[in-house]
């Protein structure tokens, strides 16, 4: 077994637990390596796990303080609720369903060792993956001075095999699906879930519907459309189909909503901070569908202007997300000027939701910038002077014919 980086002794860990084979292990590892207490943290970020055998679990291993929190509410209100409103995708396509999350935990983890005197936290992420860092970032940020553990730099347990043989030994319960090679390794909460490694690693091969668990395939969702009317305030959803409903319990209703029409599937090659490409499978339902519903309503209520700004800096916020930044200035800068965007992204969009497709088919906003005057085809009674737009034209078109003069020069 390594001996843990020399420094000063621990005396107390919080530990990021979710009761699974890894962290239970991590648990057992931190004991009789640091020869220090352990704490166990829980987050119910709503992954849809009973987290009771968690705790119990800690209990058998000797934990006496033992946290399990609900923070569903929290999470969506508080960091999925701000990034929605930056329409933020990283590389174009990944909603940052895990990269989200982790900010949250760490805050709770500072949160917690404070509360009990703990000199440091630690968390079961690998030394390979982004979560290392998206998570000692925000410790970093957090409390300057804390001490981290990362078992996965540290340890000599380099297999599944390895890791087993460990648990045996000490006697940690072992699921017996764990006793085998696992065939993907999955990340959940009220967001997504995620499935990457293992059968998944050949970009070539095509995920089996096995992976998927959020979301029936499209070709087998029903075969008639259904309409879901979302109202917005300030950017942020606020009503379903008429309904007001906590953060959490709107997440929760467009996650059914999506799922029973195979809506969010992703199949994904990204670039990981750390300098590799990874495969990743991702299903994001309600996410999806909230994602098109707010680019509905930011159509009839942004200027042109501040939407295309918006999108100009929207790449630069999802990869301050994605690398683990969620507490840098520069993302807070970027949130204050995303939000004061939103001030009259306020009204209801209706969305059609067919066999994995969610498409916006109707608007509307008390403040919109939507005139039908001005568009019409039909006489808009002088609402808007076609001659004007030959002087707008030709203005423009200074500069261009002024280049073309010279080239024929």
């Amino acid at each position: 077994m390594a001996q843990p980086i020399v420094g000063k002794p621990v005396r107390k860990v919080v530990l990021a637990y979710s009761g699974g084979l890894d962290t239970s292990i991590i648990l057992k590892w931190l004991q009789t390596t640091y020869g220090c207490e352990v704490v166990t943290f829980t987050a119910d970020l709503g992954q849809g796990e009973e987290l009771e055998p968690a705790r119990r679990k800690a209990q058998m291993l000797g934990v006496k303080e033992i946290f399990v929190d609900d923070l569903r509410e929290e999470f969506v209100r508080d960091f999925v609720m701000p990034m929605f409103r930056a329409n933020a995708l990283y590389e174009g396509q990944y909603l940052l369903g895990t990269s989200i999350a982790r900010p949250l935990i760490a805050r709770r983890q500072i949160e917690i060792a404070r509360k009990v005197g703990a000199d440091a936290v630690c968390h079961g992420a690998t030394g390979k993956g982004n979560d290392q860092v998206r998570f000692e970032l925000s410790y970093y940020a957090l409390q300057p001075d804390i001490r981290v553990i990362a078992p996965w730099r540290e340890w000599d347990l380099d297999s599944r095999t390895a890791l087993i043989e460990f648990a045996e030994r000490n006697q940690i319960p072992i699921a017996k699906d764990k006793r085998g090679e696992a065939p993907f390794s999955v990340d959940s909460n009220l967001l997504h879930i995620s499935a990457e490694g293992k059968a998944l690693e050949d970009p070539w091969e095509e995920p089996g519907e096995y992976v998927y668990s959020r979301s029936v395939a499209p070709e087998q969702a029903p075969d008639k459309p259904e309409y879901v009317e979302i109202e917005f305030e300030k950017g942020d959803p606020v009503a379903v189909n008429g309904r007001r409903l906590s953060p959490a319990e709107m997440l929760t209703e467009l996650n059914a909503l999506g799922g029973r029409h195979g809506i969010g599937r992703l199949d994904l090659v990204e670039n990981r901070f750390v300098g590799m490409k990874s495969r990743g499978v991702y299903e994001t339902p309600g996410g999806t569908i909230w994602h098109v519903a707010h680019r509905g309503i930011e159509s009839i209520t942004l200027d042109r202007g501040a939407a295309h700004l918006k999108d100009e800096v929207m790449p630069r916020y999802a990869e301050l997300i994605y690398n683990g930044f969620w507490f840098a200035p520069e993302r807070e800068m970027l949130q204050a000027l995303i939000d004061r965007s939103q001030e009259n992204v306020t009204g209801t969009v209706r969305v059609k939701l067919y066999k994995g497709h969610a498409r916006v088919v109707g608007r509307k906003a008390p403040r919109s910038l939507y005139d039908m005057r001005m568009v019409t085809f039909e006489a808009d009674q002088g609402a808007y002077n076609q001659r004007d737009a030959e002087g707008f034209i030709k203005l423009n078109a200074l500069r261009l014919r002024l280049g073309a003069r010279a080239r024929a020069r």
